[in-house]
């Protein structure tokens, strides 16, 4: 069944309370016989309760009731009929002079024989113009014909003011709603910024979910002490130094510096860097012809396996080993050692 405005501005106003006794007795009479209905006004129950939460219960002032008590005497008393006065007999009519008006004419006719009982017939007297006759009056009543300026007049019309109540009930269920729409968005606006600026306020079902938020923290590998310098000497079984290495404890830059060997022709110098953490050596790079190399590879390892490891010379093929492992023993290696300490921390 499909529900106009009006069913569920009414259904909103059962839910809210706003209805009168005739409303109520209406709205719970659709709920009985239509169930969809009834889930209608039990969702706008549901949406409003939020407003019973947040309210606290308050007892009501003892005159209060006492007002209550004093308007339903005076409306019962209001709605009571009133009590019509008897109407009073006629008095009643004494029956002695009844039977003194009855017996008067009796007398008097007895009378008349008595006076007269050797007169003969009696005269026939000729009625007076101005004598009055001896008629007893009747009250007869009179009944007045319709005065016709009266019975033409037109009736005034009655006017249908349905429409006009029909409006007004829609205008205060609209109202109605409206002031619930609002009463329903002021406690929304009002939870949601307890959820957000205090959630510790709020009924533990009204209360946001915990948010847990995963962060991972990568360590860094330890780095060389800051501002120190370390070095170390490659020379060969003869004795006499070949290379200095020289490593930069904060960039981890090394540079080589060629001492006393000499490369022989076609072949170049190649530097590798022996751990026992790492499973076979690494290429450091060729050293070029010039006296001085540098390279920024040393920054990929820790600093544990940078301290500990040796750093050998071979001789390779020009261009360095083609496989990325030495093809021939060192013939200059060494170690490094701490010359320059770091800088005390400052506190």
């Amino acid at each position: 069944m499909a529900y106009t405005e009006d069913h569920i501005a009414l259904a909103a106003e059962y839910a809210l309370g706003t209805l009168d006794a005739d409303e109520r007795a209406q709205v719970e009479t659709m709920m009985a016989v239509d169930e969809a209905f009834a889930e209608i006004v039990q969702g706008w129950s549901y949406r409003l309760g939020v407003l019973n939460q947040m309210v606290g219960s308050v007892e009501p002032r003892p005159i209060v009731w006492e007002n209550i008590r004093s308007e339903i005497a005076r409306t019962a008393l209001a709605q009571e009929p009133p009590v019509l006065a008897e109407a009073s007999p006629p008095p009643p009519v004494p029956e002695s002079s009844s039977l003194q008006t009855a017996e008067a004419p009796t007398e008097s006719s007895q009378s008349a024989e008595v006076q007269h009982p050797e007169a003969g017939p009696p005269e026939t007297s000729r009625p007076e113009p101005d004598a009055l006759p001896d008629i007893t009056p009747q009250f007869i009543p009179q009944v007045h014909a319709p005065d016709i300026n009266v019975v033409r007049a037109p009736q005034a019309p009655v006017v249908d003011d349905s429409n006009v109540i029909r409006l007004e009930g829609r205008v205060k269920r609209w109202r109605s709603v409206a002031s619930a729409a609002a009463a329903l968005a002021a406690a929304l606006l009002v939870t949601l910024s307890l959820q957000i600026l205090l959630p510790d306020a709020l009924p533990g079902a009204l209360r946001p979910a915990p948010r847990i938020q995963t962060v991972e923290v990568k360590t860094p590998a330890a780095p060389l002490a800051a501002s120190a310098q370390y070095v170390a000497l490659l020379q060969g079984q003869g004795g006499g130094p070949a290379f200095i290495l020289t490593i930069d404890g904060a960039t981890r830059n090394f540079t080589v510096r060629k001492v006393g060997a000499t490369p022989e022709p076609g072949k170049s110098f190649e530097l590798w860097l022996i751990s026992d953490k790492l499973p076979r050596p690494r290429s450091l790079g060729v050293i070029g012809a010039s006296d001085f190399t540098a390279r920024p590879l040393l920054a990929s390892y820790d600093a544990e396996v940078v301290n500990g490891a040796t750093y050998a010379v071979t001789v390779e093929q020009a261009g360095g080993s083609p496989s990325g492992q030495p093809t021939s023993a060192p013939v200059f290696s060494g170690k490094l050692i701490e010359t320059v300490p770091p800088a005390p921390a400052k506190k």
